[in-house]
């Protein structure tokens, strides 16, 4: 109710002191017995003072206070014209930034009141205009000019900071003002009138750990040696109070919590001295054997610790590696134990901090020791090969029953019991091998064959005798060592071509060998001819020394008639010892060929034709009887249609030899325009009817004297003959026959086009009118349009 009182109070003063102002400036106005605030003098150029005519309107700046809730409009201020005699003719106008709505004026008096209440935060000045006039005209009697109105403002806006709350950290054992975070508050009222928007910061919650800066509202530590492991976590609450924080101001709050960051302060420690731990010696390298941890209260990499044996006579076979996780130290196994050599070892562990703060080194050291004894226990173990694997050689072919070799295992512990052997049978499922139970040889039982698996792989087991669950496995790798004991073959099926025309020593294939055993039975091949056929008087053999061989043609002239395929027999042999041999067959088929050396044909039919001709030859000749029988069938369908004659001889025609194509489309009289009889034989009409040729009725052998050798290999030959029987032979399509294109058309109406006849006509057409057609016409003209010309001239 006080501050409610003191703030009525503060109100009250301020609008008594502007209500004195606004009496004060507008008796200044009426008086005119000062200069208006715009000043009456201006310097001009070169320092000349410069007059200014006087205005009529004279007034200041206007104020009116935010918030007034009076219950008459407030009074802003009065406009008053040097011409205004108060008989009432003038008229105030008043026009602007809330005119007519927030301000009125009284156009008689020219006062101006303010309708509403107004808040400075939202508009802080009002830019109006103000003009007088005739009452009665409503001419102007002075310019217009504008003023402005300002919103005095009062404190009504309490301090607000940015974020309801803060978070900050700050390292935990951190000096005495320390920075942590610095908070801002803002005041909505002016900050350039008055304490309204004034602020103090202070402190309510937080002491006496930290304290606030009053004027910039930096929050720092204020204890020293804070430590993060008693209290991590701290609640402040700040206060941001205006009017530069006296009596009456107003105030807003916020919270922030602070939070301690770790630092490393704080050494690691073992809990205890000594640490007990057991381990089998059945155990194997790399079993996790216990666990060590040193407490760090420090949190993240401050917390890290890291393990290492510094001493112990159990170095070499164990060793120690850091969980991160879990920050412990795992020891494990290095080596293989014994219980038999030694029962106990001992341990010096040491751990240390990852990361140290020179800061707080004065706190170390930051490590810590302890010691580890680890104690052995016997162990059942099973037996022990003397090796991890064996490789043994056998040669292929061997009789059964060869030793292939020996394993040997060992019981482990005191007791040393025997041991005996077997051998896993889902790695020897054809039962190739043997092991004597008692000792540990290994025999065959088969024959082996390098060819067919040149390794064997196989385990062999090693139990005790009185404890059959303690068992041992091994592999035992076989390797099959080669005997020289497949001859070499042909690499593939070879079948060979040679031309009928071939040149003596002419080579016309290559081939080479295949041995299935190893290389070093085999490292070159052999290639030669049996004995029997070395002068074999077709074919010769010549060994490349590069594991083949070529096919070489011993003489010229080979004949598909008389032999169309040769069996040559070529013996091969291998470089081992003994060496081995083979005989292969290699098909060579007799074939045509071109000049070029290239196949035309190798088939059998070919036999049976004359001259060898090739398929192709064949096929066109063929195709060339197909194609006159066709022409003969249809010339005889058109002489039993049409019975005309085939054939007209008309030696006095000068055109027999020209080919007209002058179908003129004859109108009505032009019915039969597509006669191919009437276009064939166009004089037929006048009577003349010639020759006809006819197909004789007997049949005609040729002359058995004509028909060329069957060895005979000249395609000329053949031709000629063939053309001599075709000329012989009357039965023979076609039929010969002569055909007359001197057809000009007769019966049409249109005539011809031809001009091979004009120049023998009498003619009375002029063509000089061609002269008048233009360059594409020129060539006519110059043909037809120069008759006259040509008279002249000659």
């Amino acid at each position: 109710p006080k501050m409610k009182e003191d703030n009525c109070l503060h109100a009250a003063l301020i609008c008594l002191g502007m209500l004195y102002y606004s009496h004060a400036i507008t008796t200044e106005k009426l008086n005119h017995t000062r200069p208006s605030l715009h000043g009456h003098h201006e310097k001009g150029k070169e320092g000349q003072v410069l007059h200014r005519s006087k205005r009529g309107w004279v007034w200041n700046q206007f104020f009116v206070i935010e918030e007034y809730t009076g219950p008459d409009p407030v009074l802003v201020g009065r406009l008053h014209s040097d011409i205004d005699s108060g008989d009432g003719n003038i008229k105030y106008i008043l026009s602007g930034e809330g005119a007519g709505i927030i301000f009125v004026i009284d156009d008689k008096s020219g006062n101006i009141h303010a309708t509403k209440t107004l808040d400075r935060e939202e508009r802080a000045q009002y830019t109006l205009t103000a003009q007088a006039v005739d009452r009665n005209t409503n001419r102007p009697l002075e310019p217009p000019s504008e003023f402005i109105v300002k919103v005095q403002d009062i404190n009504d806006n309490p301090p607000e900071f940015l974020h309801e709350n803060y978070h900050a950290n700050v390292p935990e054992r951190s000096n005495v003002g320390t920075s942590v975070i610095q908070v801002t508050a803002s005041d909505a009222d002016d900050p350039t009138y008055g304490n309204s928007a004034k602020l103090v910061y202070s402190i309510l919650e937080g002491q006496p750990y930290f304290s606030v800066e009053a004027q910039t509202g930096i929050i720092r530590t204020a204890l020293p040696n804070m430590d993060r492991e008693a209290k991590e976590e701290y609640h402040v609450v700040i206060q941001a109070k205006d009017m530069g924080g006296h009596m009456g101001g107003l105030s807003g709050t916020t919270k922030v919590t602070i939070t301690l960051t770790d630092v490393n302060d704080n050494p690691p420690k073992f809990p205890q001295s000594v640490y007990q731990m057991s381990v089998s010696e059945a155990a194997v390298p790399g079993e996790e054997v216990g666990r060590v941890k040193a407490k760090d209260p420090d949190i993240g990499e401050n917390g890290l610790v890291a393990y290492s044996i510094i001493d112990g006579d159990g170095m070499d076979m164990f060793e120690i590696t850091t969980d991160y996780e879990t920050q412990e130290g795992v020891v494990k196994l290095k080596k293989l134990l014994d219980f038999e050599t030694k029962k106990s070892y001992s341990l010096k562990v040491e751990a240390a901090n990852v990361h140290i703060d020179p800061k707080f080194i004065s706190n170390g050291p930051f490590k810590d020791t302890v010691t580890v004894k680890i104690s052995v226990e016997d162990a059942d173990e099973p037996p022990v090969f003397l090796k991890p694997s064996y490789i043994f050689e056998v040669q292929e072919n061997a009789a059964s029953g060869t030793v292939v070799g020996k394993v040997h295992a060992k019981d482990p512990d005191a007791a040393n019991s025997a041991i005996r052997y077997s051998i896993d049978r889902h790695t020897d499922l054809e039962r190739y091998f043997i092991i004597n139970a008692e000792d540990g040889n290994i025999k065959t039982i088969k024959t082996l064959d390098r060819e067919e698996i040149a390794w064997h792989n196989i385990s062999v087991f090693a139990v005790e005798v009185h404890k059959q669950h303690q068992e041992a496995k091994v592999p035992v790798a076989i390797k099959v060592i080669d005997v020289n004991d497949n001859a070499p073959k042909f690499a593939a099926a070879y079948e060979a071509f040679v031309c009928e025309n071939a040149r003596s020593n002419q080579q016309f294939i290559t081939i080479s060998a295949d041995d299935k055993d190893d290389s070093a039975n085999g490292p070159r091949f052999i290639f030669s001819l049996p004995p029997e056929i070395i002068h074999n008087p077709n074919f010769t053999l010549r060994d490349n020394r590069d594991n083949t061989a070529s096919v070489l043609v011993r003489r010229e002239g080979f004949s598909r008639q008389k032999q169309d395929l040769y069996l040559l027999p070529i013996v091969i042999s291998d470089g081992g010892l003994p060496p081995m041999s083979s005989t292969n067959t290699l098909t060579i088929r007799v074939c045509g060929c071109d000049s070029n050396g290239s196949l035309l044909s190798c088939n059998a039919e070919a036999y049976i034709l004359n001259a060898g001709l090739s398929t192709g030859a064949l096929i066109a000749i063929l195709a060339c009887i197909v194609i006159l029988l066709v022409i003969v069938v249809l010339f005889v369908t058109l002489k039993r249609q049409k019975k005309e004659p085939l054939i007209v001889f008309e030696e006095e025609d000068v055109r027999e030899n020209i080919i007209t194509y002058d179908d003129e489309g004859g109108g009505e009289e032009d019915t039969e325009a597509f006669d191919i009889a009437t276009l064939q034989n166009p004089d037929g009409i006048n009577g003349f009817i010639p020759r006809k040729d006819i197909k004789p009725e007997y049949q005609y052998m040729p002359r058995p004297g004509l028909r060329p050798a069957p060895n005979s290999v000249d395609v000329d030959d053949f031709i000629n003959t063939r053309i001599q029987e075709a000329d012989n032979d009357p039965t023979a399509p076609p039929y010969d026959s002569i055909q007359i294109y001197g057809y000009e058309g007769r019966g049409s109406v249109a005539g011809s086009l031809s001009s091979l006849e004009s120049a023998t006509t009498d003619s009375d057409l002029d063509y000089d009118y061609l002269q008048n057609w233009g360059p594409r016409f020129k060539k006519l003209a110059d043909l037809y349009g120069s008759k006259d010309t040509f008279d002249d001239d000659s």
